[in-house]
């Protein structure tokens, strides 16, 4: 497969502040077993091979159970993830597929819920 764009040369001022977010995102008390599966299915609705290969690595790295990693793409009907992790799926969902209307009120309203003090 041929590489599309290679982003670090198009925009490196973009690709140095998601560097900076992802680092920043590390420092949270939001949780590395979130930001896995947050990264994980970012990069399963984005297409994006290099980046779940690298995120699914990370995450066995970090510790997550191989059947987790599974059925982050079927989380909706999967019974192992928490409420918050759920709400983070969500979230990552409505972020990665932004539409014109933006995020609804409801899935924000969980999110704050569920994340308010981080």
């Amino acid at each position: 497969m041929s590489e599309r764009l290679n982003h670090m040369r198009q925009v490196p001022t973009l690709t140095q502040k998601l560097t900076e977010l992802t680092f920043a995102l590390k420092k949270s008390t939001i949780g590395q077993a979130i930001l896995s599966l947050i990264e994980i299915r970012a990069s399963q609705l984005n297409g994006c091979a290099f980046c779940l290969d690298m995120h699914i690595k990370q995450a066995r790295l970090n510790g997550e159970r191989e059947l987790r990693i599974h059925h982050v793409a079927i989380w909706r009907e999967s019974s192992l993830f928490s409420d918050r992790e759920r709400v983070a799926l969500m979230w990552t969902e409505a972020l990665t597929r932004l539409s014109p209307q933006g995020v609804s009120d409801d899935v924000y309203a969980e999110a704050r819920a569920q994340f308010s003090d981080d």
